[in-house]
C-alpha cells in the first residue's frame, strides 16, 4: 500500500485513511458514476470529497503497478501542481494506492469538497443562462492563464470545470478530474485552440471564447474561430459516430 498525505492535514491523518479503509460502508454518496465513485466526509471543519477509482482491467493492474502512476496519484501530484501555478482546483488531502501481489486494486484520491454554483456545461444546455458571456469571457481568460502556465489538461470538457459566483459579476473556476494531463515549457496557438475543442458545440460560443482569447494573445478573432471551430467539428464528428455505434451495438444484443 501507497499513502501520502498533504502535510496540511497531518493532523487528521487518522479520519483520512479510516475514509479510504471504511469507503464502501461509510461517506455520504455524492456521485455514484459507472467506473469511479465519490462520496464525502467530515474532517475537522472541512468536507471532503474521497474518489475511489475503479479497478483498473488485467493489464492496467500490472502496469500501474509497476510502470505508470496511478489515477489517484496523478490527481494529487497534479492538482498540487496546478496549485503552484495560480490554477484553481481543489486543495488535494492526501491518495492511497492498494496492491495485490502483483497488482494496483483500488485506488482513492482525496481533496477539500469545493462548493460551487455551476459548471461550464449549464453554459452549453441552458439557453440564456444569466450572465453567460461575463462568465464565459472570464473562464476564457482562466484557460489563457492555464495555458500561459504550460499546462493541457487534457479532459477540459464541460463537467470538468466547477463555477462559483463570487458576486458582482466575478466569478472563480475550479478544475476537477485531473488524471490526464501534459505540462509544457510553452504551448503554441494550434496546441491551445485544439484543447479548448471538447467544451461546446456552440458556434457562437467558440466565437465569444476566441474574441476573448485574442485580445489576450493578441491575434485576429476570424483566426482562432477558424482553427478552433475546426477542431471543435472533427471532435463532435468524432464523439457522435462513437455514440453511434454504441447504441447500434446495443440494438444488436437486445
Amino acid at each position: 500500500m501507497t499513502f501520502q498525505i498533504n502535510p496540511e492535514f497531518a493532523q487528521y491523518e487518522k479520519e483520512i485513511r479510516d475514509s479510504f479503509q471504511s469507503f464502501d460502508a461509510k461517506g455520504e454518496t455524492f456521485i455514484k458514476g459507472e467506473r469511479n465513485t465519490i462520496k464525502l466526509f467530515e474532517i475537522g471543519n472541512e468536507k471532503m470529497n474521497v474518489k475511489s477509482f475503479k479497478i483498473p482491467n488485467k493489464l492496467n493492474q500490472f502496469v500501474y503497478r509497476y510502470f505508470r502512476k496511478s489515477k489517484a496519484r496523478r490527481s494529487y501530484e497534479f492538482a498540487t501542481i496546478l496549485l503552484s501555478k495560480g490554477i484553481g482546483t481543489p486543495t488535494p488531502i492526501a491518495y492511497q494506492e492498494n496492491y495485490g501481489s502483483l497488482s494496483l486494486q483500488r485506488s482513492f484520491y482525496a481533496s477539500i469538497h469545493q462548493p460551487y454554483d455551476l459548471t461550464f456545461r449549464e453554459l452549453v444546455e441552458v439557453k440564456d443562462y444569466p450572465d453567460e458571456e461575463s462568465i464565459l469571457r472570464q473562464f476564457t481568460r482562466f484557460s489563457y492563464k492555464m495555458h500561459e502556465a504550460g499546462i493541457e489538461f487534457k479532459d477540459h470538457s464541460p463537467g470538468n470545470t466547477l463555477i462559483k459566483n463570487l458576486g458582482n459579476g466575478q466569478y472563480e473556476f475550479f478544475l476537477v478530474d485531473l488524471n490526464r494531463m501534459n505540462f509544457h515549457d510553452s504551448m503554441s496557438l494550434d496546441l491551445r485552440m485544439k484543447n479548448l475543442s471538447r467544451l461546446t458545440p456552440k458556434k457562437e460560443m467558440v466565437e465569444i471564447m476566441c474574441d476573448e482569447y485574442a485580445q489576450l494573445i493578441g491575434e485576429n478573432p476570424q483566426k482562432l474561430t477558424d482553427l478552433l471551430w475546426g477542431y471543435t467539428s472533427k471532435f463532435q464528428e468524432k464523439y457522435h459516430r462513437k455514440l453511434r455505434a454504441k447504441q447500434k451495438l446495443k440494438s444488436v444484443f437486445k
